[in-house]
């Protein structure tokens, strides 16, 4: 009776290792069940299961790779594996499975411990751990962020706690940590929404405009309880464009051309726009300033509020429906239709109150740099670097991106 066998090698890495231990297996007609490698640190790490005939005739074939991993310069170890055990790992693989990313300006083995910990108390394995930034240089300061993602394996009780821990500890921590299933809508995310206002850029642009205005602290006060979710957004919004009025439209031109692009956000976008994505400002704010962020940024579809002028200059009105929380998810809804996708394919990502009803529908909704009340609500939260992390919530490396950049001209 044949039996299963983990064939285990390790030692330095170098051309021809795989080709020189698969060929005594298949020399032997040997069948391989499962096989991962991770070589660290240009050190080999290499797994192989194998099913073996009886012991009776097996032992040339350890003989064989035995001395071809000598002649390697490998260490190379058997570890017999019974019929219930490869029975119950053969059983695991309708099992879900989930992807945990850490993200941070470094990760440090506290942050790992920390969060291996939480992955271990809810009776789940890491099946693998991928380092996706780049190698640190110690000769040349580092200026992108660091992340890691580690691949779960089984069934988590109870998701939305397991979300609740991370969220806690990335607070304690001050790194960011994203949970999200592995599934097929992961690996083919197509439109991504952002808010403009705190997010894609860093400013809120009514107070901009408030401050020139010399209405500044009243504005902002009304800003920042919206935001909040303590007043109605679109009654706020008449409130605070009512104190506009009467401004000349050329401020509004020199503001625009000053607005300060959040970090990350042109890389974000960038690479993204190279891989067929759609993207989208789906804002709040205003359609003047929206639709600069447009033509600067190659951004596909814009949805704001209309300013009124008379003799130009603001009136204090918006013409048209305002653009709160609920619109926002409608309009996500209706672009995902008309580019004939799943919400699942959809990144939304925002920061206020009124962001939370299509952080809550999108495939990937991420609250950036957030208000601690769209923190605890939304899935996914990124506090630690520029919006380009987002790249790495959808498994890129650093590579990836300069792969990119190098092919841009092809």
């Amino acid at each position: 009776m044949s039996e299963i066998v983990l064939v285990k090698i390790s030692g330095a890495d170098h051309p021809g290792i795989t080709h020189a231990l698969t060929s005594v297996l298949a020399k032997y007609q040997i069948t391989i069940l499962d096989m991962g490698q991770s070589v660290i640190h240009d050190t080999l790490s290499l797994g192989i299961l194998i099913e073996v005939p009886d012991e009776a005739t097996s032992c040339p074939i350890f003989k064989d790779l035995i001395f071809t991993a000598h002649e390697m310069g490998l260490d190379i170890r058997f570890s017999p594996i019974g019929e219930d055990d490869y029975e119950h790992w053969v059983k695991e693989q309708g099992q879900a499975r989930h992807i945990v990313t850490l993200l941070g300006q470094r990760i440090t083995a506290e942050h790992i411990a920390k969060v291996a910990k939480v992955v271990a108390d809810n009776e789940l394995n890491i099946d693998q751990i991928t380092r996706l930034s780049g190698r640190l240089s110690r000769l040349i300061e580092n200026t992108r962020p660091a992340s890691i993602e580690m691949w779960l394996r089984g069934a988590a009780s109870n998701l939305e706690t397991l979300h609740a821990a991370f969220l806690h500890l990335a607070q304690d921590l001050d790194v960011d940590i994203a949970i999200q299933e592995d599934d097929i809508y992961r690996r083919n995310r197509r439109l991504v929404c952002f808010d403009m206002d705190s997010t894609l850029i860093q400013t809120e642009v009514i107070d901009e405009l408030a401050a020139i205005a010399g209405v500044g602290n009243q504005v902002s006060s009304i800003t920042e309880a919206a935001m909040r979710g303590e007043i109605d957004f679109k009654e706020s919004f008449r409130q605070r464009l009512a104190l506009l009025e009467g401004m000349d439209e050329n401020v509004l031109a020199s503001v625009a051309e000053r607005l300060p692009i959040t970090d990350g956000a042109e890389r974000l976008i960038t690479n993204l726009k190279r891989l067929g994505y759609k993207v989208a400002i789906l804002s709040g704010g205003f359609t003047y300033f929206a639709e600069y962020l447009q033509h600067k940024l190659g951004i596909d579809y814009v949805f704001a509020n209309q300013l009124d002028f008379e003799s130009g200059k603001l009136t204090g009105r918006v013409l048209g429906k305002i653009v709160d929380g609920h619109c926002k998810a409608e309009l996500l809804r209706q672009l995902a239709e008309q580019d004939n996708i799943r919400l699942e394919q959809v990144i939304a990502v925002g920061d206020g109150a009124n962001d939370l009803p299509m952080l809550s529908i999108a495939g990937l909704g991420i609250a950036f740099h957030a208000k601690p009340i769209v923190k605890q609500q939304a899935r996914h939260s990124i506090t630690t670097t520029g919006l380009d992390g987002i790249l790495y919530l959808l498994g890129m490396r650093d590579r990836d991106m300069e792969a990119l950049s190098s092919d841009k001209g092809s």
